[in-house]
């Protein structure tokens, strides 16, 4: 028997983990696709945001396979080492660099600050991983009448995502399963767009946008500049909630973009400077516009970025061989020390400078953009610009639903009133949009003989079921509890 069980990511978009089993009477061995947090009011059959305990048998797991490094797909490795998992991880080359360094991050915020504890558990974890390049059959198990091979292909969401074909043998049954991950949107900055795969009998897959679709690449951009002329008109600053791989990086970018294009050009007509602003700055361009990242570890992952150079797509690739920097220009400026973070929320606060801030983390459900939120949502003059999914109960979703109302938002306990217009540029999501969705699945060339849809909230799942059934009759699609 070949089963598919659901761990996570049924009841929300966050903490992602599926199991593949195949059984022959008494025998049974399987593998786990992610094992991620639960954020905000998802959760898992027992486990939650507040509960990361790994709640089902893990004995005949032989193997982890990551399709990708955001938080919620890996955020509870740690807890399944601490459950006796002792398989190996199977990710992408690039998530092999990558995932020590975000589980770092997680470790620190949510698990311990023993350095010692953490360099030991960092060292089990880089012990384990076995790097797959894309396009490769790596075999996880091979006995006499019981067989598992996996391979990873490019899913276009962050540097090194994949989405996980398996070829699953038990006896005479063979099926080819497939696990989406979460899909990138084609023609988004840096990475190549995803591919449909040859087959899947079995489909496993994302439904974070399975209710809209995105804006164009050139009207997102464009937007995007609309919001910061408008933003910086009256000298605010602009805090952008970003999650540190994928997004910050699809921003810079293209900030870097415009820059290039409008370089001289007055950021807005009517550019105030300073804290008691009189009149307007037509010096002030879009050369003169100060860019910030404020988060070590978006810092790290835009570092590795560069890095990583032959996985970004023909694009970008050109430009860097015209001599442009997309992820390194001139107006940017990385703050890394928390002294320094403190002293920059308490100068923009004060002075007013037009600026634009790009902080972890991307919910503002903790990070350093909760300082930047706290100091400066009561005042008109910031803007807080959304450009990623807010999941619900987290401390983003209240600001979007909240604030455009002239709403409030808790941390820590204490409430900030919100004075600062909120802004949202769906179009920079790192998922794929409802049309890119069915034109993976529609693009398979022998429609999948079952399709389950996970990793979505419940209307944009039954959305994105409605369009599946209707575009492939013959294929079952259900939605697992």
């Amino acid at each position: 028997m070949i089963e598919v069980s659901h761990h996570g990511a049924t009841s929300g978009v966050t903490g992602s983990c599926h199991e593949l089993s195949l059984s022959r009477g008494s025998q049974k061995s399987g593998i786990l696709i992610d094992c991620g947090l639960f954020q905000g009011q998802d959760e898992g059959r027992g486990a939650s945001a507040s509960d990361l305990s790994i709640d089902f048998p893990i004995e005949h797991i032989r193997a982890l396979v990551v399709t990708h490094v955001h938080i919620d797909h890996v955020g509870r490795i740690p807890y399944l080492l601490a459950a006796a998992f002792e398989g190996p991880i199977i990710c992408s080359e690039p998530s092999a660099i990558m995932l020590p360094e975000i589980l770092e991050d997680a470790l620190k915020i949510g698990f311990t600050r023993d350095r010692q504890l953490i360099e030991r558990v960092l060292g089990l974890i880089r012990s384990r991983l076995v790097p797959v390049p894309y396009g490769q059959w790596h075999s996880v198990f091979d006995e006499d009448d019981c067989s598992l091979s996996v391979r990873l292909q490019r899913a276009g969401h962050i540097l090194g995502s994949a989405y996980v074909e398996c070829d699953a043998r038990v006896g005479d049954s063979e099926e080819r399963i497939v696990f989406s991950g979460d899909l990138g949107a084609p023609h988004a900055p840096l990475l190549p767009a995803p591919q449909s795969p040859d087959r899947a009998d079995r489909l496993v897959i994302e439904s974070t946008y399975g209710d809209k679709d995105h804006e164009d690449r050139e009207t997102r951009r464009y937007r995007l500049k609309a919001v910061l002329e408008h933003a910086l008109e009256d000298g605010g600053t602009v805090l952008v909630p970003a999650f540190s791989i994928g997004r910050t990086q699809e921003l810079l970018y293209e900030i870097e973009s415009l820059i290039h294009e409008f370089g001289r050009g007055a950021v807005a007509s009517g550019m105030k400077m300073g804290s008691d602003p009189v009149g307007s700055d037509p010096s002030f361009t879009w050369e003169s516009l100060e860019i910030i990242v404020d988060s070590p570890l978006a810092a790290e992952f835009t570092r590795i970025y560069r890095d990583l150079k032959p996985y970004w797509d023909a694009e970008a690739t050109e430009l860097v061989n015209q001599g442009r920097h997309p992820l390194s220009f001139e107006q940017l400026t990385v703050i890394n020390s928390h002294e320094d973070h403190l002293n920059a929320v308490d100068y923009l606060a004060r002075s007013h400078r037009p600026c634009v801030v790009l902080a972890g983390s991307g919910m503002c459900a903790g990070g350093r953009v909760v300082n930047y939120l706290k100091a400066m949502l009561g005042d008109k003059r910031n803007d807080v610009l959304f450009v990623g999914y807010q999941a619900a109960g987290t401390p983003g979703g209240d600001i979007l639903t909240y604030g455009p109302r002239g709403g409030w938002v808790e941390f820590d306990g204490d409430r900030y009133d919100i004075r600062a217009r909120i802004h949202q540029v769906g179009g920079y999501s790192a998922h794929a949009g409802q049309r890119d969705l069915l034109r993976f699945v529609e693009g398979i060339p022998e429609a999948p003989r079952e399709i389950r849809v996970v990793h979505g909230d419940e209307d944009a799942k039954a959305a994105f079921r409605e369009r599946l059934v209707s575009s492939l009759p013959d294929s079952r699609v259900v939605i697992p509890d």
